[in-house]
């Protein structure tokens, strides 16, 4: 369904849209921001209600582009053609595929997560970037991780980073957000392994067996992982670090542990 092109930067739905990019106006509206076409498409397929859509057709020349159009319009979701002018306004980073959409903002919560027997989790605790959120969302995807869980985060779920560097798969994973109270609980319930990344631990993540139900949890570069995470039962483990660095980034050990887990189920 086409509107009107808009052709002002003040259009209160290009305002509306813009607004998005902060957190204040997300959770007060209800909505997010998607970019891109491809994160768009993704988001449509996991049926995410995509409200409102802006396209420049200047930009919009891939295939992706004019595939997320057609679905937008199927969805009946409001598409508005803009100018130039007006996509400099709605646009972010480099990326110029000529789609942006508006939806509502999904909801995931632990309780609505369902896993497979035997269980491969991620626990994001306390994270703050959103460019790792999405790097390690991306990652879990790729190496098949059942679901992840986002602790106490401090950014997010649906953060226009996040989706971006996530690829969209955030809207396809299983993914939810909780306290770290919360999710200490449901992995108990769960009799899942923990196994928390820590840059002191003795023993090496290679030397864990992954084979069974098990958690990975991953916490804050800045601060480390709460106390949440300091009982006996909560197996530590640790990444060669063999120049002068202490630590690999949050996303890079992420994919180091994600994978050595799906080596040692896949023998």
């Amino acid at each position: 369904m086409f509107a009107e092109k808009i052709t002002s930067r003040h259009n209160s739905r290009v305002k509306g849209a813009a607004k998005l990019r902060r957190r204040r106006q997300r959770e007060k509206q209800g909505r997010i921001l998607i970019d891109g076409a491809r994160e768009v498409l993704r988001a449509l397929d996991a049926g995410i209600t995509c409200v409102d859509a802006f396209v420049c057709s200047k930009y919009c020349t891939s295939e992706d582009a004019r595939a997320a159009l057609t679905r937008l319009s199927e969805a009946q979701s409001e598409v508005a053609p803009v100018t130039p002018e007006v996509w400099e306004k709605l646009r972010f980073g480099d990326r110029d595929d000529g789609v942006v959409a508006v939806a509502q903002t999904p909801q995931r919560r632990i309780d609505q997560m369902r896993l497979p027997p035997r269980p491969l989790v991620a626990v994001l605790e306390r994270l703050e970037k959103p460019g790792n959120v999405g790097a390690i969302l991306r990652t879990a995807d790729g190496a098949g991780i059942d679901g992840v869980i986002l602790a106490d985060p401090q950014t997010d779920l649906f953060n226009p980073n996040t989706i971006r560097a996530s690829l969209g798969t955030v809207f396809s994973l299983n993914v939810c957000t909780a306290t770290a109270e919360e999710t200490v609980a449901r992995l108990h319930q769960l009799q899942l392994t923990v196994v928390a990344a820590q840059p002191d631990a003795t023993q090496l993540y290679s030397a864990v067996d992954f084979r069974g139900g098990a958690a990975i949890v991953l916490g804050s570069e800045a601060k480390g992982l709460s106390a949440s995470w300091q009982s006996k039962e909560v197996v530590r483990a640790g990444l060669p670090m063999e120049g002068i660095a202490d630590s690999l980034n949050v996303s890079a050990a992420a994919a180091v542990l994600f994978y050595e887990a799906r080596r040692q189920r896949n023998l």
